[in-house]
């Protein structure tokens, strides 16, 4: 029996299709090469923008005929587009051919539905959930090793999803944290140690007594071998300064941040709800730079915010020209439903957004050539 697994969206994703991986071939299934030879394919979705779900819908509905073909062939749909109660109903009745809809929450009875759909189809989105400490991996990044450290988000953006589908900050125990490197580092056949969280800065915050950020990171780097680590995301207005110092100070960190700007006007990321300033930000950014000379900066950017004006936007071009990062990466505004902004009046039309991005990132291939040159 074989296994074929779809995944969309973020890093966080991606070390989740390993847990998939891994529930699958403790079940006794052995990975695919097509997805053509598969006896199930699990589709691990994405909420973040509206292109996601749609590349979604897209390709599962592509598997029609191979359900035909195939009238025992497992289609799993799960994620953080699928905890969407509406979403994830819609899917089943567009596509009847697809056995199991699952949400975030769901993921570590995997192998009770793949059970269950041989007395029908499986439907179930549950609400919240604890961190599984129990779910087996199978690592896919080469000598990359994911480590999730957080699950869920308290921020609250008005653009974006992520707390509706993965619910509130919850960190995992340190010392689960630390054997995972431990044990990870013992089989010789990584290198790099990636942490994952929406938020990664806020790690601990939860724990009554327990460790920051900042002190998980310096625990990690007594962990003998020779590795490197980094991390994503943060959030601005929990960069701490000593986060910056242990960032700084410790040699295994890798001299590497990326801070999603999303605006550099202050009125855009108030009504984004940031909870930090051009100024606020443009401060952390002179830290990071005094502290860490050569710490390579990126950033995110959303363009076409809801009454964004034409002046709005070129303060964003104007922090990316004095902040002058390594890369960015552009986004156009996608209203999200359920979201705040969603409901905002003043919703840019598509051309605006595209002439926006297009002008940012016009101003990034300038900038980096500017740099190279240097």
């Amino acid at each position: 029996m074989k296994y074929f697994i779809v995944t969309y969206g973020c890093q966080m994703n991606v070390h989740e299709s390993e847990k998939i991986a891994g529930i699958l071939e403790n079940l006794g299934y052995e990975c695919a090469n097509e997805r053509e030879e598969a006896d199930i394919i699990v589709f691990n979705t994405c909420a973040i923008r509206e292109g996601a779900e749609d590349r979604v819908f897209g390709n599962v509905g592509n598997l029609k005929k191979q359900k035909k073909k195939n009238k025992d062939l497992i289609v799993a749909v799960c994620g953080c587009m699928t905890q969407k109660s509406q979403t994830a109903q819609r899917l089943l009745n567009t596509f009847p051919f697809v056995d199991i809809v699952i949400g975030t929450f769901n993921l570590p009875k995997l192998g009770y539905y793949i059970e269950a759909v041989k007395k029908g189809r499986q439907l179930e989105i549950l609400e919240e959930g604890d961190i599984d400490e129990s779910l087996p991996y199978k690592r896919t990044s080469g000598e990359n090793a994911w480590v999730n450290i957080m699950q869920g988000c308290n921020n609250f953006c008005t653009y974006c999803i992520v707390p509706y589908v993965r619910g509130r900050e919850k960190s995992r125990k340190p010392e689960n944290i630390l054997q995972e490197i431990r044990d990870t580092l013992a089989s010789g056949k990584y290198n790099k140690i990636t942490l994952l969280g929406q938020n990664v800065n806020s790690y601990g915050k939860d724990i009554e007594g327990g460790m920051n950020f900042a002190q998980l990171l310096r625990e990690i780097c007594k962990i003998e071998g020779d590795f490197t680590v980094s991390f994503m995301t943060s959030h601005p207005k929990d960069l701490t300064d000593d986060v910056i110092d242990a960032i700084a100070d410790e040699d295994k960190v890798e001299k590497y941040i990326h801070l999603p700007a999303q605006s550099g006007n202050n009125r855009v990321l108030k009504l984004m709800n940031r909870s930090y300033s051009r100024e606020k930000y443009l401060e952390i950014i002179r830290k990071i730079r005094e502290k860490i000379p050569n710490c390579r900066i990126t950033s995110d950017f959303i363009v076409g915010f809801p009454t964004e004006t034409e002046e709005e936007f070129k303060d964003t071009l104007s922090l990316v020209e004095e902040v002058k990062y390594d890369s960015i990466f552009a986004f156009m505004y996608s209203p999200r439903e359920g979201t705040v902004a969603s409901k905002m009046d003043g919703q840019l039309d598509d051309k605006t957004k595209h002439d926006r991005v297009n002008r940012l990132l016009n101003l990034e291939k300038r900038l980096q050539k500017e740099e190279g040159k240097k």
